[in-house]
């Protein structure tokens, strides 16, 4: 009951974020500066808790291994859903006529369709570091150790990230209940990753946990080299850094409390 009751309240923070995200219409400059907010919490996540973890469960080649194919999975999906996001925004044959605002919008880069691949890049990078981070959550738990400040850590981070993500799904033009569904359903994992941490995975080898958080320190990578700096700096320009750096020392500061 208690595992349950920490990853309801971890998870909570993403249900709570996706609602403020459809609820309210944000400037593109401050949804820049919360992208690269969360972009700053997920370098923390990925470095002094996900590869360093794996590193010190498994060893550097594990660790190694499990980051390149997290990164390679994470790149080959994102290029495919790109390619199908193209093909949605495609024209019938002779609408171009008919609309010359949407003939318009295929020659120039288009706000709310990148916005859109960043809001499905942020909720991909926030199961993958997730499901661990949660895990981890579990698995203190289980061994008495605590774990109110990975919980609260955890919270500070995935309220800003699902609020971002589900305000870019909105602009993208996702109905409101796609978006709160699909992050609904994200919060539901993660509580059901933080019951594994304090189950079947409390006594689990060091070996066996190293792959996955490697793996999905791979992917949290990728994600922020492949989309989400990119569109904060893209919608944001050069300020987007002060949010970066902000997001990495309150999730730093957390982290190590």
């Amino acid at each position: 009951m208690e595992a349950f009751l920490f990853g309801v309240v971890a998870s909570s923070a993403l249900v709570l974020g996706a609602l403020a995200g459809v609820r309210f219409r944000l400037p593109k400059r401050l949804l820049a500066a919360l992208l690269a907010f969360a972009s700053g919490a997920l370098i923390t996540a990925l470095a002094f808790e996900l590869f360093e973890d794996a590193y010190e469960h498994g060893g550097i080649w594990r660790a190694v291994l499990g980051l390149v194919a997290g990164a390679v999975v994470f790149t080959v999906l994102s290029a495919r859903l790109d390619r199908v996001a193209r093909g949605r925004r495609k024209q019938p044959h002779g609408s171009e006529k008919l609309d010359p605002d949407a003939a318009a919008s295929d020659r120039a880069p288009s706000t709310a369709s990148v916005t859109g691949a960043a809001g499905l890049a942020l909720l991909a990078a926030v199961t993958l570091d997730g499901v661990p981070e949660n895990v981890a959550l579990g698995v203190s738990l289980g061994e008495g150790t605590g774990g109110l400040a990975l919980l609260a850590a955890i919270f500070v981070s995935n309220f800003p990230e699902a609020l971002v993500g589900s305000a870019s799904m909105r602009a993208q033009g996702r109905s409101r209940r796609f978006v709160l569904g699909t992050w609904t359903a994200c919060a539901a994992l993660l509580v059901l990753a933080v019951l594994l941490g304090a189950g079947p995975l409390a006594n689990a080898t060091p070996e066996t946990i190293s792959l996955p958080l490697a793996f999905a320190a791979g992917a949290v990578l990728a994600s922020l080299a492949d989309t989400l700096m990119p569109e904060a700096y893209e919608n944001g320009g050069p300020a987007v850094a002060l949010s970066t750096t902000a997001g990495f020392v309150l999730s730093f500061a957390l982290a190590t409390l």
